[in-house]
């Protein structure tokens, strides 16, 4: 009888994190990853560092890169009219469109936003205005994740928000308006995000209204980052009506950080009168102490006077005539923070809205049993098809010559044999047993063993241990889809579901070469 394995010689063992991992290029990262539960992504993208005093976003904003046309045309279907997500339709200016990449590594939602032929025509400034947006990175920020420059086009591209803007939930509303403490949330997020705007020295905010504040998956309100860059080198910072433009401006046409602060009065105002009320009218009424006139009647008995006297307070500092009389950005936070109520609450359950959840990708080639059986995480099936296919994916290396045959080698290939019955048998504790004093030999190397361990593991509620194994196997087999699907379901069970599915994916993709002619099952 014939025995076909990896053969590999201990000494060429390293370890990685106390596992034994081949000294191949392809496995140390990804044992490191699955050992601090980082996802096993195959994206193009890496996380950015957040900066800045606040408190950062979450480690899964791309980086801010540049972007051919060709994608961002692919993505928003040649600039399909029907993508169009700004204000005005196509009649804007500079107009807004989703979109999603179409990379088979990344297929995030993007907003596109479009500027008009020679709003910024050189080309070099427009980078380096991006670049300058781009290095923001905060959970309060619709980030920036990229930029277009070719030709005459230029374009920016920001995480996509998909639940509407503050003034379709304050102005425009359907089923319900947006309750009292959720307004309040909006306040102090906003505020907090100008001032991280402020404390990285990019205060200025062109032209700040509800329609810039967004609602991301979540619910959770973000400021765009677009107001961040104006709509054009030489263009006006304000596009609203002139009751709403910070008296200064109208003066000599500069915005400042105190400019940023009498909008983000106009913006309270909006929040508390759910009407959008130019600030002279408003201030007029908070001298005449007729407060309640101006609140949002369908707010009546569901707010506290108490609050909503705070926030009128601090509306009428921010529109102060004079910019040094206003406050700063650490004056909004910190007038604000106090308000906040429902804590424990999510924001979509306030907002009334459905919480998201994105469904996994289809996968992009037909699966096979094998591809079916870990979509479905059927533990059963994985089971009885990794009996049925027995060692055959060992086979093709180095046969041992008869003088390797030594006593120590009869004794690994018996544990393995003791860890195939039990294996067998579906008793995984001694499966495991057995092949990890199969393994922990190191004189030869075996991809089935490790898959077969994997699935013990997860038969056995231990995932983490489960995902190294499959990655071990890629190790040992680089273009192998049985360690691709055991990784998928052992990232599903840790519920990283994006990459469970993206590794689904490669597997698939994987037998679908092998099936016609490459190697791999």
């Amino acid at each position: 009888m014939s025995f076909f394995f990896f053969f590999k010689v201990k000494t060429e063992l390293v370890e990685v994190g106390g596992l034994s991992a081949g000294v191949m290029g392809c496995c140390g990262s990804s044992l490191q990853r699955a050992q601090n539960h980082v996802p096993y992504a195959q994206n193009s993208f890496q996380s950015h560092p957040s900066n800045g005093p606040s408190d950062p976003a979450g480690g899964g904003i791309p980086v801010f890169s540049e972007f051919s046309f060709a994608d961002l045309k692919a993505a928003t279907n040649n600039f399909s009219s029907d993508y169009i997500v700004s204000e005005s339709g196509e009649k804007a200016p500079n107009v807004v469109y989703k979109g999603r990449l179409q990379n088979q590594n990344n297929r995030r939602w993007i907003a596109v936003k479009k500027f008009t032929k020679l709003a910024w025509p050189d080309p070099k400034q427009f980078a380096e205005e991006a670049s300058g947006v781009g290095k923001l990175r905060h959970k309060r920020l619709a980030n920036l994740i990229g930029y277009c420059c070719e030709g005459d086009e230029r374009l920016l591209v920001a995480e996509f928000m998909p639940n509407d803007t503050l003034a379709k939930h304050l102005f425009h509303w359907e089923n319900q308006t947006i309750e009292w403490a959720m307004r309040l949330r909006v306040a102090l997020y906003i505020a907090e995000a100008l001032d991280y705007c402020s404390s990285l020295e990019l205060p200025l905010y062109h032209d700040l209204n509800a329609y810039r504040v967004l609602f991301d998956e979540n619910g959770d309100p973000r400021l765009s980052c677009f107001g961040l860059m104006k709509n054009s080198r030489d263009g006006k910072s304000y596009s609203t009506n002139l009751a709403y433009t910070p008296p200064e401006y109208l003066r000599n046409g500069r915005v400042t950080a105190e400019s940023v602060i009498f909008s983000f009065g106009t913006v309270l105002l909006d929040l508390l009168s759910g009407k959008h009320i130019p600030p002279s009218h408003a201030l007029d009424m908070i001298r005449g102490k007729n407060i309640l006139l101006l609140m949002d009647s369908h707010l009546e008995g569901k707010f506290s006077t108490a609050e909503a006297t705070v926030v009128f307070d601090l509306a009428s500092q921010c529109l102060q005539y004079e910019p040094r009389d206003r406050p700063n950005t650490k004056g909004l936070v910190a007038a604000l923070a106090p308000l906040q109520n429902k804590l424990d609450v999510p924001s979509f359950v306030m907002l009334g809205i459905p919480k998201h959840e994105e469904a996994p990708p289809t996968p992009q080639h037909p699966l096979t049993p094998m591809g079916d059986a870990c979509s479905r995480m059927d533990l059963t099936a994985i089971h009885q098809i990794l009996v049925m296919s027995h060692y055959k994916d060992d086979e093709g290396s180095n046969e041992l010559s008869f003088q390797e045959w030594t006593q120590q080698m009869r004794d690994m290939l018996e544990a393995r044999k003791r860890g195939d019955l039990a294996f067998h048998d579906k008793d995984f504790k001694t499966a495991i047993d057995c092949y990890s004093q199969f393994i922990d030999v190191g004189t030869m190397v075996s991809p089935t063993v490790y898959a077969r361990r994997s699935l013990c593991y997860l038969l056995s509620d231990q995932p983490d241990a489960a995902l190294r194994d499959a990655m071990q196997a890629q190790c040992v087999y680089p273009d192998w889809s049985t360690s691709f699907y055991m990784q998928a379901v052992a990232l599903a069970k840790l519920d990283m579901h994006k990459d469970a599915a993206d590794m689904l994916n490669e597997a698939a993709a994987l037998e679908e070469k092998r099936q016609k002619g490459g190697r791999g099952s």
